[in-house]
């Protein structure tokens, strides 16, 4: 039976990640997950596709979500409170109009100063009522679509198995910013039929497959992009009908409960078909 051998929440969309060995789970994922997102003046979302520095930003979130502290390696650290009570503004991701409270100029000036250009940081208003679509519908802050990112090491290692076929290093997990990592299937690309599944005390619904984009090639450590894998090998054996390819798996959370790192990962339905 497969386990969880890792969790990792991204409070800051398109930041590094914060490493769990538990978690409370919310019906928009691990806790704080993308609830931040750095916007441009006119409210506009900024992802490593065009901001790459943005991975090696490291935030830092109070356990009650009342303080966060920005880390860069060189520049002075800034911690805030955060402002959850503020006038709302428009922000726009992917082209969809959303809500933020602006986070204030003391974290716009320190992200600016980072990123080399104009930034704000926006923080999803408590009314922020976002319904992401997928086969089984959830909710989620600033992430991409569904709240959790589910990848097996069966998946990863067989993919870095061929990047080794191909005379290329290995790729670190980091590269592809998992929510819930499993360890424990043979089988690579698992984590694709599975509908429903329990892991603890929470249940989960399946909603699309992870479609992979031009942050994979992204070093996670340098903030500097390193393509054209792992774009190139996906390419060869996962491109899907939903265009792209993919890599993981994204799902919702219709039960909230509290995870653990060595929580079974229990399937309880598998979909009718493979979604691919």
């Amino acid at each position: 039976m497969p386990t969880v051998s890792e969790l990792i929440t991204y409070p800051i969309k398109g930041c590094a990640g914060v490493p769990l060995t538990e978690a409370g789970l919310t019906p928009a994922g691990l806790p704080h997950d993308r609830s931040f997102m750095v916007v441009s003046n006119r409210g506009v979302y900024r992802t490593q596709r065009r901001d790459p520095l943005l991975a090696v930003i490291r935030p830092e979130v109070s356990s009650d979500g009342g303080q966060l502290v920005l880390h860069h390696r060189g520049v002075e650290s800034l911690r805030i409170e955060v402002d959850t009570t503020s006038s709302r503004r428009d922000v726009d991701l992917f082209g969809a109009p959303f809500r933020g409270i602006d986070q204030g100029e003391a974290a716009a000036g320190w992200l600016s100063e980072v990123l080399g250009t104009d930034c704000r940081l926006v923080r999803v208003p408590p009314e922020h009522d976002r319904v992401a679509d997928g086969r089984i519908p959830g909710t989620s802050g600033y992430a991409d679509s569904s709240p959790l990112h589910i990848l097996s090491l069966a998946t990863f290692n067989d993919l870095n198995e061929r990047l080794a076929a191909a005379g290329e290093p290995p790729l670190p997990m980091s590269r592809f910013r998992p929510n819930i990592v499993l360890d424990g299937w043979q089988e690579p690309l698992t984590e694709d039929r599975v509908h429903r599944a329990e892991v603890g005390g929470a249940e989960l619904g399946f909603a699309k497959l992870a479609i992979r984009c031009a942050v994979t090639m992204v070093d996670q450590e340098t903030g500097a992009k390193a393509g054209p894998e792992p774009l190139r090998t996906l390419a060869s054996y996962r491109r899907v009908p939903e265009g792209g390819v993919a890599f993981g798996s994204k799902f919702s959370v219709v039960r909230t409960g509290k995870l653990t790192v060595g929580d079974a990962f229990t399937v309880t339905e598998w979909a009718a078909a493979e979604p691919c």
